[in-house]
């Protein structure tokens, strides 16, 4: 709890911090929104200024009042993110399941479609020095080797995030301002009646809608990244990084003014407020901010799997540690699926005003997924209804409206942001409901009627002995019950005789950084379960954390690991400890409903590509032994079987 008061105290280094990690992906948001919101249209005063109110207002409503003032007082001990908000509110609801699978699935599409759009945006105004200069494969090769450096940690380019993208926001702001400052009455465009006048009488509102949405889609991040930077940082930094954006937007809407009656073509409105003189150094900060965000996103997206894996919502994949740095983790079958992706999308659409079409629709999903949490969580906490009632309506209506903007999209784009979607959708949904699926048919049973059949077995030398020290892992969520299929095991299937069994138990926390134990001798010192309680965040290195509690057992006097074996035990020497996991297979005698069948098989397939459950919760692997058993559904009993003499 120390850390979580230290993250949320308000310092210039936490500040600097916040710019680096927070505010990449609505940031670099200027490269490309204006040239979005003109598009092919006819360049006119009503179309600026509505486009500039809309902005403001977006910004103001979606961004600081919804997720700065509202989104982040939903803090899980210092940690934010939709799974993180899952975590606060599931106990209200089996049902919050299901936005908390859609905002994550969303979440990671968007981290797929950013580094593509962001890095091709700042590219391509190299076009504007170099005519006929080929942008695609420049962008490949940066987002190459940005995946590439993924596997040896970024802290060592991390500390420079932050002064990287002061100087993206003191740029872009210097840049507005010198514009603003020549027709101050730009600034008008902050009246609201702007933005609500070029929606209703804009026969094109919904695709201005769905361009002006681009504006915010990083406004997730500031709720994500709770936890690194804190609630305090993150509000004071906000104002400092609204007011750059608003001045950006504002000088670019001052040089669109002069165009009025004219198309924009190919022109990007953010490179053209740039002094000729200063464009290549423009670019060039652009690119780095632009990779600075990319990197956000994809260290977001390493962190989103890391919790659906400890929240059973997604296939147990190997996580690595590459630094010390807090939250730093690399996960490398999701940094190639992302890899593969952003390339996909650089190939399939070329252009960032193509890959337009397809972002932000994930990221509104998300969104709307993430008010639908946090109305469950102000019901937690008790905030008036009507309070709740409003917030629901406002923002449903406002994200609904974004939403049917950024559907218009689809058939220009969006289908690929959709099939993105829907397949990681999938892959939770078949984790999630696989694995209940086989919990509902495993058969408890009474681990009291076992005691004194277990302490025999260990005393019984006529049977050769199996370990010193064995353990299990089990599922069994109360002390009295064990799974039969480890009971089969040590007494039937080849009887194991060992000094000591341990059950061991992994219970996740609605917390982040719970780590906790509990001992209970159920026969003295022959047979000992071990619950432990971990936070989400948590990794769950079991063989570690058992060596640790073992340790501290054997300190206290509470049991002797000493070998039994004569010649060991003259020397004092520990006995030897093995593990045992039981792998539940599938029979295929079973009657499932074909939804239920489907699941199954879905499952069985992630499963192939998932690390094993030995890895998975980090065993020694050479003292691990893996027994399957089958998961039999249901035996058919309804027939007759004739015997012939």
């Amino acid at each position: 709890m120390g850390n979580h008061k230290d993250v949320n105290k308000l310092t210039a280094a936490g500040l600097l911090i916040s710019l680096g990690i927070i505010y990449g992906d609505i940031g670099t948001s200027p490269l490309y929104v204006f040239k979005a919101i003109i598009g092919d249209r006819l360049i006119t005063a009503d179309l600026i200024l509505g486009g500039l109110s809309c902005i403001f207002w977006t910004l103001t409503l979606q961004t600081t009042i919804k997720y700065v003032v509202i989104t982040l007082q939903a803090d899980n001990k210092g940690e934010g993110g939709i799974f993180s908000l899952y975590s606060l509110v599931k106990r209200k609801a089996k049902w919050l399941i299901i936005p908390a699978m859609i905002g994550g699935a969303a979440l990671l599409a968007d981290g797929i479609m950013t580094p593509a759009v962001t890095v091709s945006s700042a590219i391509e105004g190299l076009g504007i020095i170099y005519q006929d200069l080929p942008t695609v494969p420049i962008v490949i090769l940066i987002i190459t080797f940005l995946f590439g450096i993924q596997q040896f940690g970024t802290s060592f380019i991390g500390k420079a995030f932050g002064p990287i993208m002061w100087l993206w926001f003191t740029m872009i702001a210097v840049l507005g301002t010198v514009y603003v400052m020549q027709f101050p009455e730009i600034l008008k465009a902050i009246n609201p009646y702007y933005a609500y006048h070029i929606l209703t009488t804009n026969p094109e509102a919904f695709l201005i809608i769905g361009a002006v949405f681009l504006c915010t889609t990083g406004a997730e991040a500031l709720y994500s990244d709770l936890g690194h930077c804190g609630r305090s940082n993150i509000r004071v930094s906000w104002v400092y990084v609204k007011i750059c954006l608003i001045l950006s937007y504002m000088g670019q809407g001052v040089w669109l003014w002069q165009l009025q009656g004219k198309h924009l073509g190919e022109i990007n409105p953010f490179f053209h407020i740039m002094p000729d003189w200063f464009l290549i150094y423009g670019i060039l900060i652009a690119t780095v901010a632009a990779a600075v965000a990319s990197q956000a996103l994809i260290s977001g997206s390493f962190t989103l799997i890391s919790e659906a894996v400890r929240l059973n919502l997604w296939p147990k994949v190997k996580i690595n540690y590459p630094s010390n740095s807090k939250g730093q983790l690399y996960v490398p079958s999701m940094n190639w699926v992302l890899f593969i992706g952003c390339i996909l999308v650089v190939l399939i659409f070329q252009k960032s005003e193509h890959m337009e079409a397809a972002y932000g629709l994930s990221i509104t999903v998300a969104m709307l997924m993430t008010t639908i949490l946090v109305s469950i969580f102000l019901m937690r906490k008790k905030v008036p209804m009507y309070l709740i009632v409003i917030f629901l309506t406002i923002y449903g209506v406002i994200e609904l409206t974004f939403l049917a903007g950024n559907a218009v999209k689809i058939l220009h784009g969006g289908w690929f942001t959709l099939i993105l979607g829907i397949s990681l959708f999938s892959i939770m949904w078949a984790w999630s409901n696989g694995r209940r699926i086989r919990n509902r048919y495993m058969r408890f049973v009474d681990i009291e009627k076992y005691f004194p059949i277990i302490s025999k077995i260990s005393e019984d030398e006529t049977i050769p002995k199996y370990a010193s020290q064995l353990v299990y892992l089990t599922s069994a969520n109360f002390n009295f019950e064990i799974e039969s299929s480890v009971m089969y095991s040590i007494i039937q299937k080849h009887p194991k005789r060992a000094d000591v069994y341990w059950l061991l138990h992994v219970d996740v926390t609605d917390e982040p950084f719970t780590m906790e134990y509990k001992v209970e001798q159920l026969v003295d010192k022959k047979l000992i379960r071990i619950d432990f309680r971990l936070g989400f965040r948590v990794e769950q290195r079991v063989n570690v954390l058992f060596r640790k509690v073992v340790e501290e057992m054997v300190k206290n006097g509470e049991i002797d690991i000493t070998s039994k074996y004569a010649s060991l035990k003259e020397h004092n020497i520990a006995g030897d400890f093995r593990f045992v996991v039981i792998e539940k297979v599938l029979s295929n005698a079973n009657s499932l409903r074909f939804i239920e069948r489907f699941t199954m098989a879905y499952y069985t397939i992630l499963k192939t590509f998932s690390v094993p459950e030995e890895r998975g919760f980090g065993l020694d692997l050479s003292f691990v032994a893996v027994e399957k058993v089958p998961l039999i559904v249901d035996i058919p009993t309804d027939f007759y079987l004739k015997r012939l003499d």
